[in-house]
C-alpha cells in the first residue's frame, strides 16, 4: 500500500499541525518549516512568520551537524521558495 503525499514543485509535503517537512527523505536534505505565529486574512488563517531549516538525512550525524543552514521567513510561500533554492543547491 503507497501512502500519496500532496506535492509542492515536484517535492513531498507533509504537514503535522504547525510543522511541515518539504522533500523526500531518499534526498541528501530535507527542509523543516515551523509557523511560528499566524493572521487572519479575510477570515482565513495564514502563516504570519515561519523559521525554515535544511536539514541532513544522514541519520549518522549528531543533529546539531545535521541543520545546514536557517532562515526565518514571512509567510510559507517565501519560507517554500527559499527552502527551494536550498534543496536544489545541496541536492546536486
Amino acid at each position: 500500500m503507497s501512502q500519496e503525499f500532496l506535492m509542492y514543485k515536484g517535492r513531498p509535503l507533509v504537514r503535522s499541525g504547525q510543522t511541515l517537512y518539504y522533500g523526500s527523505m531518499g534526498d541528501k536534505c530535507v527542509a523543516h518549516l515551523q509557523v511560528k505565529s499566524e493572521q487572519q486574512l479575510n477570515g482565513i488563517s495564514t502563516a504570519n512568520k515561519v523559521v525554515v531549516q535544511l536539514i541532513s538525512t544522514d541519520e549518522t550525524l549528531p543533529l546539531k551537524e545535521r541543520i545546514l543552514n536557517k532562515a526565518e521567513r514571512d509567510g510559507l510561500y517565501e519560507a517554500l521558495s527559499i527552502a527551494g533554492i536550498w534543496m536544489e543547491r545541496y541536492n546536486k
